[in-house]
């Protein structure tokens, strides 16, 4: 068990599937290297689409945009990712939710924050993670727009272009960075409900708290050190499963909202640096 999770360390927590030991630890580092450059392919060719020449104007424009971006990407990621692990199965429906069947997966988001992307904002990347037996073993996050890719395979830590990364060291909520956000359109009234409640919980206790998408974005800053706490209500697994390993490599804890082991059929989610995990709970196990 890696030493953030000791019993004496979390003892709040008790670790879940990210946090067991990989035997195939060797097999998986040596396919790193075809994901990393799977996903900064296909970065290479939605970066070609941006900024875009003209914002969209209405849905219809914005759904197009997207449909457009997710198209390119997935024509260069696909065929490549299959390459590195032909047996995996590969999951067709990003939104899609809940518990993976047995064996191995790809998850991706062929453009992760695609509505900023078609917005002509910056917060966009490529993901990438190979899920065994409900669990990811390995991810990669790739930003165009920086350069920068993110990677973690369980056991082997969280890197970024090969620095190891660390989640911060704070230990008081009233100075932590926060942050929440949708993951999806149209999310149930339940949903946009729990979504506004637990920020209005969290603005008084936390020092800033903030509100955007994706959240792959801030799930890498999380596992940078530069965001404290990350939450979410929902289960669309490619938006969180390759963060979700980046923040439990770089020593974060990885959860549900109530403190519980995290998996991909969790309704909700919270990714904490160690010493912020407690407070974190107590504030949004309250949410209804």
């Amino acid at each position: 068990m890696p030493a953030h999770l000791r019993d004496d360390a979390v003892p709040h927590v008790r670790p879940g599937a990210l946090y067991t030991s990989n035997p195939r630890l060797a097999e998986d580092e040596a396919l790193l290297g075809g994901v990393v450059a799977a996903v900064r392919a296909a970065g290479a060719q939605v970066l070609r689409r941006f900024p875009p020449a003209v914002l969209p104007a209405d849905r219809a424009q914005v759904v197009a945009a997207i449909h457009a971006n997710d198209a390119v990407s997935l024509k260069s990621l696909r065929p490549a990712l299959t390459a590195v692990r032909p047996r995996a199965g590969w999951v067709e429906d990003e939104l899609d939710t809940g518990a993976l069947p047995p064996g191995e997966w790809w998850v991706t988001d062929t453009v992760e924050g695609n509505i900023n992307h078609v917005h002509g904002i910056p917060d966009w990347s490529v993901t990438a993670a190979l899920v065994r037996e409900g669990a990811p073993v390995l991810a990669a996050v790739h930003e165009p727009l920086t350069g920068h890719t993110f990677t973690a395979v369980r056991g082997g830590g969280a890197h970024r272009d090969g620095l190891r990364l660390r989640v911060s060291a704070k230990t008081a909520l009233d100075g932590a960075f926060v942050g929440t956000g949708q993951a999806r359109p149209g999310e149930d009234a339940a949903t946009l409900g729990r979504i506004a409640a637990s920020t209005v919980a969290m603005l008084p206790r936390a020092l800033v708290t903030r509100v955007s998408v994706p959240a792959t974005t801030q799930l890498v800053y999380v596992a940078s050190g530069r965001m404290d706490v990350f939450w979410q209500y929902s289960d669309v697994r490619s938006g969180l499963v390759a963060g979700a390993l980046l923040a439990a490599e770089a020593g974060g804890v990885v959860t549900d909202v109530w403190g519980r082991p995290w998996d991909a059929s969790s309704p909700d989610f919270l990714a904490s640096a160690p010493g912020l995990h407690a407070a974190a709970v107590d504030v949004l196990s309250g949410v209804r």
